[in-house]
């Protein structure tokens, strides 16, 4: 009997961390929570809602506010070495738009951060954002059109719009207009679970 019991607890100490992945979130302040505490924004409540299924998931929170598409390139590859994600959610762009960052060098950025991350191993979940329609509907469909083009080109789950349920309330979006508040957080993470559950839900043993 205390045979059968050692080799079973060999095998669960074997497998277990099979099931587990990293999961890297590399945003802008989008994902940092700005203006909130860090422990209300969506990545957080993303964390403790893994924890509450016992899904064996560690994650990491790279996300920097004001942090653009060239900053996050130059992060990445630390990150990955450092890290060694399975999983990379990719929230970048809105600072780029803001800043009338051409949009070639965004997308560009962008596509290396994609390849980078499958070069190490790690699956890419995009996550799309939109800028206000005051930079005039041609720029703002052309930026937007950068994460739907992404996706269909490396074949990347997209989360179409992370504040596409908060951003037209004022209710909530902080006084700047750009920012989700406290309360919004919650809705941020219904928007992006239907895209990451299927990236992180452990195999059935």
């Amino acid at each position: 009997m205390r045979s059968l019991i050692s080799i079973l607890f060999v095998l669960v100490a074997w497998v277990s961390p099979l099931q587990a992945k990293t999961l890297l979130v590399l945003g802008d302040s989008l994902s940092a929570a700005y203006g909130i505490p860090a422990e209300q924004g969506w990545v957080s409540l993303m964390e403790q809602e893994l924890k509450q299924r016992d899904w064996a998931n560690r994650v990491i929170n790279a996300s920097i506010s004001g942090e653009t598409s060239s900053g996050g390139l130059q992060r990445l590859p630390r990150l990955l070495n450092d890290y060694q994600p399975d999983l990379v959610v990719l929230e970048l762009g809105a600072n780029d738009g803001l800043r009338g960052t051409p949009l070639s060098i965004m997308r560009q950025n962008l596509s290396q951060m994609v390849e980078l991350s499958r070069q190490s191993g790690a699956e890419v979940l995009l996550v799309g954002v939109r800028i206000p329609p005051n930079y005039g509907p041609q720029y703002t469909e052309r930026f937007y059109s950068i994460y739907t083009d992404l996706s269909q080109q490396y074949r990347l789950p997209l989360v179409p719009f992370l504040l596409e349920r908060v951003a037209m309330k004022p209710a909530f979006m902080q006084a700047d207009g750009l920012h989700p508040t406290a309360e919004a957080q919650p809705i941020l993470l219904q928007t992006v679970w239907p895209h990451l559950a299927p990236l992180l839900q452990p195999e059935a043993s």
